[in-house]
């Protein structure tokens, strides 16, 4: 008897396993929406075919579904060669919150890719060629956060493409034998891997200027024309000789031009006369002294007292080509609020908000004893280095008291505040922080081949100096503020393997989720003392081991790291930069195997 309720208990239990679901009960009904309007036909017969609301994706393995390393939620929507003849319903699909990639290539789909495309914000590799899509590609589409892969060819779509200028992550985009026309929008060429567009009805010049990829990116666009292409781009004509008459009109605008001088500079005359006397009766005490003095203090910005006691306000203040700051004027900074957001040893941060203008963060370096020449020279050579994941120079100001720089401000934050403060429901799961660690890493590795003849390392790098973008790419900031002593080659090469080891601690910090003290020793030891007992997956961050990120990877990294931070023998930025690239298309084929 006590057997009997053995073995009847046992299959209860199973029953129940069984049958136990891992998906929510709402993305289980819109997987299954979905699969209704792809019209599957007679697939859905296949054994274990899956697809229906008394089954779970990841439990009972439905065709053509991947979930993460756990079971517990869909990652890839595999559905080629199926011969589907429905529609893509996007409405339904992007409710599988952590849906990576999807794939619907080979089959005989028709209609629209509707808007609502970008509510699948996790999807990092969209394809969709060799159907029948027809009709306009949402502009939305070059919204998605995390896309890397967009292949849509040998479809039917028309109307122009949409803007992917601000698409930082895309790697690939192949949208051959389509209809598509108007002219080529811009695209982040110098970072994409795949592109090709040929076989449409595409107009005007090619935008490329990289010479990345040759004519078969873009044959069978009759209207298009560039370099490489048959029909060369119409030559702009140049400027005409200047006549005696332009002569007369320039020499008369000249003239107009020193009479205006002229008077500004008695202007200024009568109020810094007017000043002085102002600052002749605040010595004796009197009423109006004390009201002008208390106007001018609440005038300036506080990080703009000593710069305004140096004199030469305007003309040390150097404005670079940047479209955020057209016309911008070191008054313009004195005048404004400063907010202090950050101190540290090497000098103050502050937010400041120029009239009508937008955010800027203003470093404040006192005492570098630099002169204003070396000063001047160092910052032109940086700006001169141009990476899209280094945050570029807006302005500096020099005195012999302090150095002034000023940067657009990043509302999104930094990569400390990030992993140890509020992410606001930002996405930082494995791929995230690997992809961040990869374009860093090669950030870095360009700015010290461009700079190391010019002894300019970046000197400080830490997490709290990785900005992070409106789109989340980070970019490195406060580049080249360590001075350093440009006739002792051992301290160049010192200070720029100090960014290696400096980079490794935020490498360590990426992988464990632990902050930094100090110089990130602490944590070295820690992770290698982990290590060294061979208790390595204690090391890594719990986030990313409920997720399911993939060991072999982290480890990969881990070992990246650990080589960084060695101070015996480190390695080139360069040498670091590629293997890093080397595990993120390791992760990425993974992401886009069709195995089930």
């Amino acid at each position: 008897m006590n057997q009997t309720r053995s073995i009847f208990g046992f299959l209860v239990l199973f029953i129940l396993l069984s049958g136990a679901k891992t998906e929510d009960a709402d993305v289980i009904e819109a997987l299954v929406v979905f699969m209704d309007k792809l019209a599957p036909g007679s697939v859905k017969n296949t054994p274990n075919w899956g697809w229906n609301d008394s089954s779970d994706p990841c439990t009972s393995k439905w065709v053509g579904v991947t979930c993460d390393n756990e079971g517990k939620t869909v990652k890839k929507i595999v559905l080629e060669k199926l011969n589907l003849s429905g529609i893509f319903d996007t409405e339904s699909v992007c409710k599988v919150n952590n849906l990576l990639v999807l794939s619907l290539n080979f089959n005989n789909l028709t209609g629209n890719l509707q808007p609502d495309i970008s509510n699948c914000i996790k999807l990092t590799h969209l394809y969709l060629s060799e159907n029948h899509f027809s009709g306009n590609l949402p502009d939305s589409i070059a919204d998605l956060p995390s896309v890397k892969r967009i292949i849509i060819s040998n479809n039917e779509f028309t109307g122009k493409l949409p803007d992917f200028s601000r698409t930082t992550t895309l790697l690939t985009f192949f949208a051959q034998n389509n209809r598509f026309t108007g002219q080529l929008p811009n695209f982040n060429y110098n970072q994409l891997e795949g592109f090709n567009v040929a076989n449409n009805d595409l107009s005007g010049p090619v935008p490329d200027d990289t010479g990345r990829f040759d004519a078969n990116s873009f044959a069978g666009n009759p209207q298009l024309c560039g370099k490489k292409l048959p029909v060369s781009c119409p030559v702009k004509k140049k400027k005409k000789k200047p006549t005696f008459r332009d002569f007369v009109i320039y020499s008369g605008y000249l003239i107009l031009g020193l009479i205006v001088m002229v008077l500004v500079a008695v202007l200024i005359f009568k109020n810094k006369k007017k000043k002085q006397e102002n600052v002749k009766d605040e010595k004796h005490g009197t009423d109006s002294g004390r009201s002008s003095g208390s106007r001018n203090s609440r005038a300036r910005s506080e990080f703009s007292a000593t710069s305004v006691e140096s004199g030469g306000i305007s003309s040390s203040m150097v404005v670079l080509s940047s479209p955020v700051v057209n016309g911008l004027k070191f008054e313009d900074l004195l005048r404004a609020p400063a907010e202090l957001i950050g101190r540290g040893k090497h000098g103050s941060l502050y937010k400041v908000k120029p009239d009508g203008g937008v955010p800027l963060v203003v470093k404040r370096i006192k005492d570098w004893k630099i002169s204003r020449d070396a000063f001047k020279k160092r910052m032109q050579r940086i700006n001169e280095i141009k990476h899209p994941n280094v945050l570029p120079l807006v302005a500096y100001y020099s005195s012999k008291q302090e150095k002034l720089l000023v940067y657009e401000y990043q509302q999104n934050g930094s990569l400390f505040r990030l992993l140890h403060g509020s992410q606001n429901g930002q996405m930082f799961d494995w791929g995230s922080r690997l992809s961040l660690a990869s374009s860093v890493a090669s950030a870095l590795a360009f700015m010290h081949e461009e700079l190391k003849s010019d002894f300019i390392p970046h000197g400080n790098l830490k997490s709290s100096n990785i900005l992070l973008k409106n789109n989340m790419e980070p970019c490195l900031s406060e580049y080249g503020l360590m001075p350093i002593d440009q006739k002792d080659p051992d301290q160049t090469a010192t200070t720029f393997q100090s960014d290696v080891y400096a980079f490794g601690v935020v490498l360590l910090e990426l992988l464990t989720g632990k902050p930094v003290q100090d110089d990130g020793s602490g944590l070295a030891k820690w992770v290698s003392s982990v290590v060294k007992e061979e208790w390595t997956v204690e090391v890594f961050d719990k986030a990313l081991i409920v997720e399911g990120a993939s060991e072999e990877r982290m480890v990969g990294l881990l070992q990246v790291a650990l080589k960084c931070v060695n101070t015996e023998m480190p390695p080139q930025m360069g040498e670091v930069a590629a293997r890093i690239s080397s595990l993120k298309e390791e992760e990425e084929r993974s992401m886009t195997s069709s195995d089930p």
